[in-house]
This record gives structure tokens, sequence and C-alpha cells, in this order.
């Protein structure tokens, strides 16, 4: 399945702005966290959990949280997904591909998941 997800970035910014490191806790853990020089990437963070949920058919939510999805990135660069061992067997996923944009104020990630 597909999911798509867009984010403004001032919403993030903001957002970190009245909670600080908070803000970012609540939907990356600190290895996600260490990632994160810009609140474009943050944004873009998050349209990535939310657009990884959506390709599940749930969103996030009591099914699938923020935590049960990680970010990383590749040698390069680019951003990896990975969804938490229980997701990965309750939805027969066997891979995933991410991709991530920003542009004027947002970022838009696209998710596809390939299922065993």
């Amino acid at each position: 399945m597909i999911g798509i997800d867009i984010a403004s970035i001032q919403r993030i910014e903001k957002m970190y702005e009245k909670f600080g490191q908070k803000a970012y806790a609540r939907f990356l853990d600190e290895e996600e966290i260490a990632l994160v020089k810009s609140s474009s990437t943050a944004a873009g963070f998050w349209a990535a959990k939310e657009a990884a949920s959506k390709a599940l058919g749930t969103g996030i939510g009591k099914e699938c949280s923020f935590h049960d999805i990680k970010i990383k990135k590749n040698k390069l660069g680019a951003p990896k997904l990975k969804y938490s061992k229980d997701i990965r067997k309750k939805f027969k996923i066997k891979k995933s591909h991410l991709s991530i944009t920003h542009d004027e104020g947002v970022a838009v990630a696209v998710v596809y998941n390939i299922k065993k």
C-alpha cells in the first residue's frame, strides 16, 4: 500500500519553540532526534511517520503509534523507514520505501510498503 502526508514546517517550528525537545520526543526517539538538524527535517520525519501509518491503512493511533515507526538514514543520507517487529508481523510488511521532500514551507513524504 501507499501512504502520503504533508506537514507544515512552521507548525513544527512553533511546536518546538513552545515545548523544546519534548515536542520532538512526542514523535521521535533519541536516535531520530539526533538526525534532526532543522525544522524542515523534523517536519519531514513527522510527514514520513504519518505517511507510513497511512500506508498500513490505519493512520497514527491505537493500531500504530509514532514510536512504532523509525526513521534512519543510509550511507548517502537518504531516509530509511523501519516498522517495529510487531507492526511488520501484523501487517505482513516485507519491505518499505520512503521519499521525503521539502519546499515552500511544507514537507511531503510518500511511503510504499511491499507485503509478504
